[in-house]
């Protein structure tokens, strides 16, 4: 006998099941401990990669004013595809989302906030038109302020059809891919840490957003997209660590 509408609505969904699941009761919060023996580390680096392009110090309009570019924050969609990005406004772009803003010693405060201040978002860049960089996918590493070249080609298209065809990625200047390393995370805050992920990353995205305004390009957020093709372009597995968000930047189109 098929179970009726109202039967199959008391199964919890995905995400009702994920949000009841990583509640903090006085029950749950028990009997965990920080193994420090194990901690993940805090960066990630390529040592393969041959090729690390240092960043020009981040530079910023006086000129800009915050209520200013609040006020102007849109989601821009369109770009003017053959202009290129200076390197120098990339690097502000970088450190506005994930810059280094104080060194505690061991630990280091970064521009955007972060649960537990782990820190477990990775950024990696799909330059399709910036000044001095080779067409490709490039890791960032805000402890060292550079760029390690991962994978070299124009992955333009191949983003495109992996963000279900969106053809703007292909017009912008370059794209910021974001990922988790789950485990930075999970160390501390266990299954409830897949709600801190989703945090972190809109952090992030949200000064790309204010940077971008800042400096006169569009930018827009994307989060959807396949997730196995988009893993596969930067070469992560989508467990241990998986793509959570984009976000395409350039030049918009008059």
């Amino acid at each position: 006998m098929k179970e009726s509408g109202k039967e199959q609505n008391k199964q919890p969904a995905i995400g009702e099941k994920f949000q009841e699941e990583t509640k903090y009761t006085p029950e749950k919060l028990g009997g965990h401990y920080l193994d420090w023996e194990h901690m993940p580390e805090r960066y990630k680096n390529y040592p393969e990669s041959t090729l690390k392009i240092k960043l020009p110090e981040a530079a910023f309009s006086k000129d800009a004013h915050l209520r200013d570019i609040i006020q102007r924050r849109r989601s821009v969609r369109n770009y003017t595809p053959n202009l290129a990005l200076p390197l120098e406004t990339l690097s502000a772009l970088l450190w506005a989302t994930q810059g280094i803003t104080a060194d505690a010693g061991e630990y280091q405060f970064r521009s955007a906030p972060s649960a537990g201040g782990l820190y477990p978002i990775e950024t990696y860049i799909m330059a399709r038109a910036v000044d001095g960089l080779e067409q490709g996918i490039y890791h960032f590493r805000p402890y060292a302020f550079d760029l390690e070249f991962i994978k070299p080609g124009d992955f333009s298209r191949a983003l495109a059809q992996a963000a279900l065809g969106q053809g703007m990625i292909a017009n912008a200047q370059a794209t910021f891919i974001w990922t988790a390393i789950v485990e930075r995370s999970k160390w501390k805050y266990r299954q409830r840490a897949y709600r801190y992920i989703y945090l972190d990353a809109g952090h992030i995205a949200q000064n790309l957003y204010l940077a971008g305004t800042a400096a006169g390009l569009g930018v827009c957020g994307i989060a959807a997209f396949f997730d196995d093709p988009s893993n596969a372009l930067i070469g992560v597995d989508g467990t241990e660590e998986t793509v959570l968000y984009m976000a395409s930047i350039g030049w918009p189109a008059k």
